[in-house]
Formats: C-alpha cells, structure tokens, sequence
C-alpha cells in the first residue's frame, strides 16, 4: 500500500505542482492502475500515455506524454490510486470519509502521531546529500530559531517556518514529499533544519500545537561576536561625527561590509549600510539625513554585539542574521498585495507595495524608486513588472519569478515578464495566513508587548504589517497643525486602536481618500491593512490599504480633493515624559553628529540638565546613564565615553519604543 500517495490532499498537491494541473488531472479519465513489487505504481490512460511513479516523491514520476517535469497524467495516477484504496476522502476532499479507522484525510491512525523529528540523519543525508547536510550542520553550530506547527484535522501538514524558508511535511515518513518555497535544490538544507526543529520541539514541547524554538547555536561560548570591525568603524563615526569625517570612509565601510557579507551577519550588514547612507546623505545635503537615525544605527551595532557576547546572551542566529540567505528564489508563488507606501527622499520617490506570501506567513515589500517629482496619484500609472503601480497595489500577483531578500523585500526577475500576472483583488484579506490577520485587538496589543527590543530584532522589512478587521468606526478627527487624520476603530469584541495618518506632499490624496473610505463613501469597511505599533499605552495603525466595497483602495496613489469636513481635534503635545526622553534622545544625538571630539563647551551643561529633567519624571536609570555620559566625557576617556553614550542611547530608544 503506497500510504505516501494516500496522504497528499488537494492542497498538497497544488503546492508540489499547482492548482490547475490538479483540477486538469482530475477532468481526465481514471487510468487502468498496476503496482509493481517494489511499490512503482503505472497508470495507463486511454490514448497511449503511461505514467509511473515510483516511491520518492513525485520528482522520481515518468510519463510518456513527453511533458518536462510532473504532468497532470501524473497527477491523475495519484488520484486514482487514492480513488481506488481509500475513497475520495483520501486527498480530493470529496465524498464521506472511509469508515477504516484513519484519519479525515485518509492517512491511517499513526499519521497524526508521526512527527518530523522521528526522520533519522542518514534519511536526510540520503534525501538532501552530504554537502547540503554540512550547510545545515554549520547552521546548526551558529543556531537559529523556528516557529513548529504540527498537523491538526483542518491542515494535516506538519510545518516549520524557517528564517529563509517554509517547510511542510506532506506524506508521513516519507521525505520525497516535502515542500519548501524555495526553488528546488536551492536551499534543500533547510529539510534538515526543519527536521531538528521538529526534534527539538518534540524534546522540550511535547503535544504543543504551535511553538518558537532555538536550535543550536553556541551562543556566548565564543571570544567575540565578529563585529569587531563594526564596532571600529561605530567608534571612528561617533569620536569624529558625521560633521568631520570627509570622504575617506569609503574604504574602510567597503571592507567592514565585506566581511560582515562573508559571516552572514545579515542585520550588522543591513545596519552598516543604513548608517553609510546616511552619512552619504549628510555629504551629498541630502534632505533624509537624520542625527537620530545615524545615533541609532551606531548604538544598534553595540547591542547586537552585547547580544551575543554576554554570559547569559542571546541566540547568535536570531541577533546577528547568521541563518539567513542573501536572496532565495521562491517556486510558483500567490502574492496577495495589501497596499501601498509611497516616501520622497528629496528628488526621488520610493514606491513600497506590500504583498503578503501565505505561503511562509509574511509580508514581502516590493520597491521601486524614480527621479523627480510625481505624486501618488502620477505615479501609480507607472509600469512595474508588466503592470501598473496601482494594478499591483490593489491586485494579486501570481509569479514565477520572484526573489526574496534576507530583510524580506521582493524582487522579480528580469526577462520573465511572461511568468508574472497580475488579478484585481477583492480585498479578501481574511483568508489570510492567521498570523497576519488580527481579529481581537486586545490579542495585537499582547503581541506588540512581548515583542524583543527593537536594537536586537531582526531587520525584517514589513515585519509590524497586518491587516486588522474593522468591526466599525467609532469617531474620526482631524489635526490641522499636524495635518493628522486620526480615526478609532474597535473589533468585534469592543477592543480599539487608532488608524493614523499624516500629510505628505508625495502622496497629496492620502488624507481625503482615507476619511471618505472609513466614512463608508466607497461600501462597507471590512478591513485595514497597515504598520501597527503602540502609542501611550495603545495600538496604532499607520495605513497603506484599506478592504472596502469589494475592493481595495490604496490612499498613497489617489488624487487629492474630494475630502467632505471633518470634526476638528486641539494639538495634542507629547506629554511631559515622551517629550523628556525625545528632547534627551536629540541632544545625545548631536554627540553622533559633531563627534565625540568635536563638542560645544556647553554640552555638558545641557547634559546635567535634561539628567535633573529626567529624574524629575522618575526616570532614574536613564538619568543616570546620562549623567554617567556627562562625567566620562569631563575624564577625556574616549572609551569610556563611546561606552557610556552607548548605554545612555540604547536605555532612551528603548524607553521611547515602550511608551
């Protein structure tokens, strides 16, 4: 009994395939079956094809119609072979289920026991090959982390979400029939990672549906965090500044990436070229040249290095990125697009489409730049991909030739325009993978809470977009000295966040179009896609789409106008705390722009003062950092001052991230 064959649902095999094979396969007339000894089952259909399928996967499958890879004769063997020993309910979903004591799938009663880890090494090593083993073993010894979900009756796959992958396990026992949404043979390693996730959570969590684990990973056992070099050139930026360093950086950053790239510290290596863009900004007078950014990237690069380097430190893979490839070719994917973000960065405009991959349960930004000054509205007639900008906004991309990056951006291909094609999208964004739809507001704020602190998390793009179900609006607001639309909207249960917007000349129709969707001017509001967050206590959502009347509406590429009159709300002032810990963050931000070196003789008064400002408020621990700052820097200890200044920015954006 081909018990492997049994086990692929539809979905199962669409995903090995894809879903119009399957439902052709199914329109053909049921081959004559016949199994070898050794299990190979041969289907011949009427008109001369035969297809075998020995065990191994459908890879291992021929057919003598000729068709390059797996045919839909193929597929119609394993339906008729499901057909024939178990009834419909093996794999088409159709009919009532076999009364043999197996599964709803058809899979026997030891299915929903069988678990990944029980795969032995050699198994993997026969499957994936002794190099590939070797990749994932030394991915093994830097560690990394995955989220495990076993099979439960509505999807009885067992699955592990990978940094670079997803990994669903399709027929028990039965390597052949793994799926990951990486190009095949492209990074076959992570079976293996998946394996020993599984192994772990098997180990630690038994019986737990869901669960993040940590596997491997040597963490604090080594001399150093390999971000020496960083730390070198952090230290050269903050004794100097952005104000005095020159051009003659250049060099000296190339190298600092070049071995950052040869380690895969992916985030140090993101985090490096965030703060060489902004000292090129500051060089070139570019107008997104930010003392806090150049600060914040300075300080991020020191807390990844104590991350990782303390006694009690955390996993070296989830901090410095080790896990991660650069790019990954993914197969046949469904991308379902929530919006749009258009940015201007002085004579440039940066278009952000966020397209959600169900697949691996994360949102993926595709970006596009162009010189001059269009608007949104300009812009999205803008060719991208085939397509237009606003096609891709609001629509769903079926693509063969998308690459993802490491921090989650998306790219497609060159020269395969013909593989890409774009659908309207209703805005059905319910569907969605449940991690990236938020039912229970209550739920988001917990989530937004125990999340890691932003200077050690991973730089995934997109990584705080979700689309939220809007039960109703409450009340809608306008801000005329922020030139802010502020709306509340509360679930179902009652819970409520605030969806914020602000003016932009790059995107003049944001605000009117947003207001006439939440008043119910284009159909029922059904859901809003946005980057969450939390705000005084509450959540936040800064939209890029909006699910209304059937449709999806973009406010970043709408023309202005249009907008009827809104209640108007006072300036609402940051309140004493917030506007303490900004105005602090400010001034030691000025430390990264002068340099260390380079500082006014008054800066040390102004130290003491915002420190008596901030003790004031009963922020002792940061008043004290900052106060310690103040005295390293009177000793001339350039140390000792790169170091207090460290402590003092970390202890202020991470305060200023829980407020």
């Amino acid at each position: 009994m081909r018990t492997d064959l049994l086990a692929l649902t539809t979905d199962s095999l669409a995903a090995l395939t894809n879903r119009g094979l399957v439902k052709r396969a199914g329109k053909e007339a049921a081959p004559d079956l016949r199994t070898d000894a050794d299990g190979t089952v041969h289907g011949d259909f009427a008109g001369g094809p035969t297809a075998s399928l020995p065990p191994g996967g459908l890879d291992a499958a021929r057919c003598t119609c000729g068709a390059a890879g797996v045919c839909r004769h193929v597929v119609g063997v394993v339906l008729a072979y499901q057909h024939q020993h178990a009834g419909p309910a093996a794999g088409t979903g159709g009919g009532p289920p076999v009364e043999t004591g197996e599964d709803p799938q058809g899979r026997g009663p030891e299915a929903a026991a069988w678990s990944p880890g029980q795969v032995s090494d050699d198994e993997l090593t026969a499957r994936i090959g002794a190099r590939l083993m070797a990749a994932a073993r030394r991915t093994e010894k830097a560690g990394y982390t995955a989220r495990v979900r076993r099979a439960t009756a509505s999807d009885p796959a067992p699955q592990v979400e990978l940094a670079t992958a997803t990994v669903r396990f399709l027929a028990p026992g039965d390597l052949g029939f793994v799926h990951t949404d990486a190009v095949a043979g492209s990074r076959d390693d992570v079976i293996a990672l998946a394996v020993w996730a599984f192994r772990v959570a098997d180990e630690l969590h038994p019986g737990t549906q869901e669960v993040r684990v940590d596997v491997g990973g040597e963490a604090g056992t080594g001399t150093g965090s390999g971000l020496e070099r960083a730390l070198g050139l952090a230290g050269t930026v903050l004794r100097e500044g952005a104000a005095h360093l020159g051009q003659g950086l250049e060099a000296t950053i190339a190298d600092v990436q070049r071995h950052l790239d040869a380690a895969g510290s992916r985030w140090p290596l993101l985090a490096v070229g965030d703060l060489a863009e902004q000292l090129a900004a500051y060089r070139d007078r570019g107008a997104h040249y930010r003392p806090e950014l150049l600060a914040g990237h300075l300080a991020e690069l020191h807390a990844r290095h104590r991350a990782v380097t303390r006694p009690d430190a955390t996993l070296r893979s989830s901090v410095l990125g080790t896990a991660e490839a650069a790019e990954t070719p993914l197969r046949r994917a469904r991308l379902e697009s929530l919006g749009c973000r258009i940015r201007s960065l002085g004579d440039r405009r940066i278009a952000e489409v966020y397209l959600a991959h169900s697949d691996s349960a994360t949102v993926l930004v595709l970006r596009r730049e162009w010189d001059g000054d269009d608007d949104g509205a300009a812009l999205a007639r803008r060719r991208v991909a085939g397509s237009t900008l606003a096609a891709l906004a609001t629509g769903n991309l079926v693509t063969e030739s998308a690459v993802r990056s490491a921090s989650r951006t998306v790219r497609l291909a060159t020269g395969r325009i013909s593989r890409t094609t774009v659908s309207p999208s209703r805005g059905d964004w319910g569907e969605l993978s449940p991690s990236l739809v938020v039912t229970d507001l209550a739920a988001l704020g917990r989530e937004l809470d125990a999340l890691t602190l932003r200077p050690i998390r991973p730089r995934v793009e997109a990584e705080l977009v979700r689309v939220v179900a809007v039960s109703r609006v409450v009340a809608m607001t306008y801000v005329p000295g922020d030139q802010r639309l502020d709306a509340l909207v509360a679930d179902q249960a009652g819970n409520t966040a605030t969806v914020t917007a602000t003016h932009t000349g790059a995107a003049p129709g944001r605000l009117d179009s947003l207001a006439a969707v939440l008043a119910g001017e284009e159909g029922e509001l059904r859901f809003v896609s946005g980057v969450v967050g939390r705000t005084g206590g509450g959540v936040v959502i800064d939209p890029v789409g909006l699910a209304a009347g059937g449709r999806v509406v973009v406010p970043d590429l709408q023309p202005a106008g249009g907008g009827g009159p809104l209640a108007v709300a006072e300036d609402d002032p940051h309140d004493p705390l917030t506007a303490a810990l900004i105005d602090t963050r400010g001034l030691l931000a000025e430390a990264a722009h002068h340099g260390l070196s380079h500082l006014p003789p008054t800066y040390g008064a102004r130290l003491d003062t915002a420190a008596r400002r901030l003790t004031g408020l009963g922020l002792h621990r940061i008043a004290q950092s900052v106060t310690a700052f103040a005295a390293a820097r009177s000793q001339d200890s350039d140390e000792t001052a790169e170091q207090t200044w460290i402590d003092a920015y970390l202890r202020l954006e991470v305060a200023l991230d829980l407020t």
